[in-house]
């Protein structure tokens, strides 16, 4: 890849930069020449990031580019090389604690790559050579060699075409592991391909790899005797891709022309960009705030130590003589090492244990979404999938979302609900009236049970049967592929109450999308049945049960840049026809004028109603008209450089001049609980912005049935049609109505108080805001660099003023242009982005959080996002619920650990005070490395796991809890001062109240005096104890996981500090804590001095609990009380102490 970008920058090789050539077989085209085989990567697999040489060197290089990893290893460095204070196994050994675990994880990740990549390289496959089939390994696949695959096998690389055992020369396959698309799709075979491979000599040229699935551009010269070579056309319905599955085939023959990290799925796994959640970038803050505190404190003690050290008699006392080279040493030198001295001695006041409890909280919280059984559907047999488990705090601090209507909104489950021709609407009654339904008019004139004349019906009927790509499947592959469990996309042809001849009632349609097979099922209600293609021969059974034959000539496939697809098909009788489908706005251009006002009322009361409407239009093509298009399209076809933009101006020339024959409109319904999520995700303060491809009025209706536009709210329209609406050119209109809505619904808005939201203000008037991608690209594109920049200000103010934003006609980079517009906006707001086709890759991948819907549109989405849901109504409770809990309990582990290492350093700095600034440690070296690792992370992890301060009933139940959290409220900078002077105010109670004590230094029964070490201890024990019942404290949901690991853990300590001091250790130099722990034990005021410290530590947080409110386990969930849309704030809302992390209020839970 590498390579083929810098040949494309400096323009070497062109060659092999845009086309490759591939020889059938490995047989030369020329008996005369050498043949030399070109050079192409073999067929191996490499989804794995190490081997086993570079997995310790690459793996180490990218720990230690983490801030915190890098910082530590300096320290140890310092330590090891500078004479410390501490051992270096004190910052030594947290350290390979962390790079150990991550390094572990990260390799047992690996591994399985590994795994999966040699079940996939060593698959055996079967490859013709010389007349011969011959077993190997799929990775010793070359390009050019002609393998066979069978049934119900997945191809082991991109293949050619060339034969298959299907009399018409076609195959079926799936795709679900590309994207997700469980129906069939049909392959051809490159025609006029020789049926004996053996003696066929060919060569293909093709363009050089690249990631798009539904794009390639080849073409195919096979050689006979001295002829002329054949030429023929290829396309991606010749390409059969590695990762696809054979159905209902026998057996296929193909030439391999992409092989191994070549191949289209290769090409398509590469990683996504990384994203950051605001929590990340809250730490480094915070980090940097305690660096600076750690750099101040080192410069503090290193000054004054100096100070003190020039007061006579000080600097070299009788009893501690300087050595020769101390006195030779340079000052500033000395200086400079002493500074480093007490920055290893208080560096323990950066927890880098922190980031591998965040990583391991992060991991294992994932699989709470996973498991969650509310998530389970039981229609696909999935639940939830987690793609990236670095985001789940970020579900809780979501302000927009970005949805798309069809497939999300709406179930993409269509059914044909009635049709118009020529003006005049039909409606299919029950199965008792006549077949071909009864008719009224939309028309000025009133010309009830009036039919359309019985030649446009049948016209129209035939447009129906033909026009698509459906695939009839017989009954006994319709058995097959239940056995396969792909019932879904079967849809029998069986109505009710309809009787249709025999052998159509066993037979199915295979179809790439709902809409096509909605559409034929449609033309049955009338009595015109599609029975099918053989060898290009389409045949349809029409309403007296005659089978009419039609030859298909071309296909003008459909794409979403013009928004309609055609057939060419010539009849018995020799007449050429066109038949063409599509939205109205491609199609109404395209037709002669007057024909279309008889069908656009009809359209636009179907949009209205939320159907989905595709007009039909026809034209008969002369000889000399197709021949001029035939060539056209056959050349078009054989190019290999640009040949979309060829094929696009052949089609738009042929779909001109058509007739229009009438509209279709099929009903897609809403996803179950549409209505009810937004409802709530606009109750928790989320606006919700709809980024749809389909037409404005049937967007619209689907709004207002989702409740995202209420009936009294004012809707503020930039569409085309209200451009031309003022007779004046479309950007000054453009200009004057974005002043106008600009001045409606942001200026003369009166300001709200701070913490409610205008949107659920009930004295305002709520704004709904309309805009469509022609409008957008004007505002985002205007012809003046100035001209933009206004509008774009103007046009997002509006819209942030607005509840509910509806964008319609987008295409895929303008749904991702908006999410960015936003994202980039002041404040940086976090945005959601949901979707479930492939054309929502691009706004799943730009927003914050990406989240795929397991929907009928493919994988793509799936594969592309952060997290995976069947259903929409599922974001409701992994917003309001996961997200929720998710935030609190990471806000709560970060502000915890930084706490908690504050009050563990903070009498290390006193101590400096009373020890002449000599770096003496006040902790024991297994204290020090013990602290983080054993005796306080289980604790914490397992609140960050298990925590639920509010439970998740209520959160579903009251919407607007999810409000008190927003704009990371728990990281700012006032939740983090309180915790910040909590640990200053705790350093110092521990270390002032121990030294009260030692105020009378004879704390034994004999007399004995407590030496440094017993008083580091006892300072040490009122530490771990005091930041254990902290978190005690704050536990509202109490598991045995959490009394486990709570009074575990103090436990532990005391166990630990026995046997620790308890041993005469042959490995320790001089053991400091022999003893100490078992005789301070030993004394009654010791214990009185930890017990009473304690309890002073803790008391403000008691009493603030007891006092507050008085309340029981179950209180907070008896009443939960109305969301609050109103406006209304409780008199005592739960944000304050959610804030300070007492969690001790709350009262918009409880009555």
């Amino acid at each position: 890849m590498l390579r083929r970008r810098l040949n494309r920058l400096l323009g070497g090789d062109e060659r092999r930069v845009d086309s490759r050539t591939i020889y059938v077989g490995h047989r030369s085209s020329s008996t005369n020449e050498a043949f030399i085989p070109p050079k192409f990567c073999d067929n191996r697999i490499v989804s794995s990031k190490y081997t086993v040489w570079n997995f310790l060197p690459k793996n180490l290089f990218e720990q230690f580019r983490r801030i915190a990893n890098f910082y530590f290893l300096i320290i140890f460095l310092v330590q090891v090389i500078v004479d410390t204070p501490t051992s270096p196994v004190t910052s030594g050994l947290p350290l390979f604690f962390v790079i150990t675990v991550t390094a572990i994880k990260q390799g047992y990740e690996d591994w399985l790559r590994h795994k999966a990549d040699n079940e996939v390289n060593k698959y055996p496959v079967t490859v013709l050579e010389q007349g011969r089939r011959i077993r190997k390994e799929s990775e010793k696949i070359k390009v050019g060699d002609v393998v066979e695959v069978e049934e119900d096998v997945t191809f082991p690389c991109d293949l050619i075409l060339l034969q298959s055992s299907r009399d018409d020369d076609t195959c079926f396959v799936t795709t679900a592991s590309l994207d997700g698309e469980s129906n069939h799709k049909t392959h051809y075979t490159v025609p006029d391909t020789e049926k004996e491979l053996e003696t066929l000599n060919a060569t293909i040229e093709c363009e050089q790899p690249q990631p798009d699935l539904y794009k390639f551009v080849g073409r195919m010269h096979s050689y006979k005797n001295d002829q002329e070579p054949a030429v023929r056309s290829l396309g991606p319905e010749n390409l059969l891709l590695k990762g696809a599955t054979l159905k209902n085939t026998q057996r296929i023959c193909g030439v391999a022309v992409y092989t191994g990290m070549e191949t289209k799925m290769a090409l398509n796994y590469q990683g996504k960009s990384q994203k950051r959640s605001a929590v990340e970038k809250s730490i480094n803050a915070f980090l940097l705030v305690y660096l600076c505190i750690l750099v101040s404190k080192a410069l503090v003690c290193t000054v004054l130590k100096y100070v003190w050290q020039s007061k006579p008699g000080q600097d070299e006392p009788w009893y501690n003589e300087k050595t020769q080279r101390e006195k030779d040493t340079n000052l500033y030198l000395k200086m400079f090492t002493d500074f480093l001295s007490f920055m290893v001695l208080f560096n323990f006041i950066i927890p880098v244990s922190m980031y591998v409890t965040v990583e391991m909280q992060k991991f294992l919280g994932s699989f709470f979404i996973t498991w969650d059984k509310d998530f389970f559907d039981p229609e696909i047999k999935e639940g939830a999938l987690v793609n990236t488990s670095d985001l789940n705090e970020e579900l809780g601090q979501v302000e927009y979302v970005f949805t798309d209507k069809t497939g999300t909104l709406t179930q993409n489950n269509m059914e044909f609900k009635e049709c118009c021709i020529d003006g005049f609407q039909y409606k299919y009654g029950d199965a008792g009236s006549e077949l071909d339904g009864f008719c009224v008019t939309d028309g000025p004139v009133n010309k009830v049970h009036e039919k359309a004349g019985r030649e446009k019906e049948e016209l129209f009927l035939r447009a129906l049967c033909l026009c698509h790509t459906v695939q009839v499947k017989e009954s006994s592959e319709q058995g097959q592929g239940q056995r396969d469990g792909l019932m879904d996309q079967v849809d029998g042809f069986g109505l009710d109450g309809e009787v249709l001849p025999p052998p159509q009632e066993q037979r199915g349609f295979i179809a790439s999308s709902p809409d096509e097979v909605a559409l034929v099922k449609g033309a049955m209600r009338y009595g015109f049945t599609f029975l099918g293609m053989e060898s290009k021969t389409m045949k349809i059974l029409t309403r007296t049960n005659n089978v009419e034959k039609y030859e298909l000539l071309h296909v003008l496939n459909f794409d979403p840049v013009r928004r309609r697809m055609s057939v060419i098909v010539r009849s018995k009788s020799g007449d050429t026809l066109l038949f063409c489908k599509g939205a109205d706005s491609s199609i109404f251009p395209r037709v002669r004028q007057e024909e279309v006002e008889r069908i656009r009322m009809h359209v636009e009361r179907n949009a209205t109603e939320g159907y989905r409407t595709l007009c039909v239009a026809y034209k008969y093509l002369n000889a000399e008209d197709y021949a001029q298009a035939d060539a056209g399209l056959r050349e078009a076809r054989l190019a290999l450089q640009d040949r979309e933009e060829k094929l696009m101006a052949v089609y738009n020339q042929v779909e001109t001049g058509m007739s229009l024959i009438g509209a279709t409109a099929v009903e897609d319904r809403l996803q179950e609980e549409a209505a009810e999520t937004m409802e709530a995700l606009q109750g928790a303060g989320i606006k919700v912005w709809v980024l749809t491809g389909d037409k404005m009025e049937t967007a619209k209706s689907t709004c207002y049935a989702c409740r995202l536009f209420q009936r009294n709210t004012e809707l503020l329209e930039l569409t085309v049609r209200t451009l031309e609406d003022g007779g004046r050119r479309r950007e000054e209109r453009l200009h004057e109505l974005l002043l106008e809505y600009h001045k409606k619904a942001v200026q003369d808005v009166p300001p709200v108080k701070s913490g409610v939201t205008r949107t659920w203000s009930s004295a305002n008037q709520d704004y709904g805001f309309i805009i469509d991608g022609a409008t957008l690209s004007m505002v985002l594109n205007s012809s003046s660099e100035s001209n933009s920049s206004r509008y774009k200000n103007l046009f997002l103010q509006i819209c942030q003023n607005c509840t509910s934003v509806l964008c319609c006609r987008m295409a895929p980079l303008q749904k991702a242009q908006i999410v960015k517009m936003v994202k980039n906006s002041k404040g940086s707001p976090i945005t959601l982005s949901i979707g479930d086709g492939a054309n929502d890759v691009s706004m799943i991948l730009e927003a914050h959080v990406g989240i795929g819907i397991k929907g009928k549109e493919g994988r793509q989405a799936v594969r592309n996002s952060d997290y995976a849901i069947p259903k929409l109504k599922h974001l409701k409770k992994l917003l309001l619920a996961h997200g929720h809990l998710y935030y609190v309990r990471i806000a709560h582990l970060v502000q915890y650990f930084f706490y908690k290492n504050l009050c563990f350093i903070l009498p290390q700095f006193l101590y400096q005070f009373f020890c002449g600034y000599s770096q003496q440690p006040l902790y024991d070296a297994a204290y020090l490395t013990m602290y983080n690792i054993c005796f306080t992370s289980m604790p914490i992890l397992a609140y960050s796991l298990l925590e639920q301060h509010i439970s998740m009933e209520v959160l579903l139940d009251n919407a607007a809890l999810y409000r008190e959290i927003a704009k990371n409220g728990m990281l700012r900078w006032r939740p983090f001062l309180y915790w910040t002077l909590l640990g200053v105010f705790h350093g110092l109670l521990f270390f002032f109240g121990v030294r009260f004590l030692f105020g009378n230094p004879a704390l034994q029964d004999n007399g004995q005096v407590f030496g440094n070490w017993s008083y580091g201890t006892i300072v040490f024990t009122i530490l771990v104890f005091t930041v254990t019942l902290k978190l005690a404290l704050d536990t509202r949901h109490w598991t045995w996981i959490n009394h486990f690991v709570i009074w575990g853990s103090l436990l532990f300590y005391v166990f630990f500090s026995f046997f620790w001091g308890g041993i005469i250790w042959p490995f320790l130099k001089q053991q400091r804590l022999y003893f100490v722990f078992a005789n301070m034990l030993s004394s009654v005021s010791a214990w009185l001095v930890i017990i009473l410290l304690i309890l002073l530590s803790l008391l403000p947080e008691i009493l603030l609990v007891v006092f507050h409110k008085p309340r029981g386990p179950h209180a907070r969930q008896k009443k939960p009380v109305q969301s609050n849309v109103g406006g209304h704030q409780s008199p005592r809302s739960s944000a304050r102490p959610l804030l300070m992390r007492t969690f001790s209020d709350e009262s918009n839970t409880v009555i």
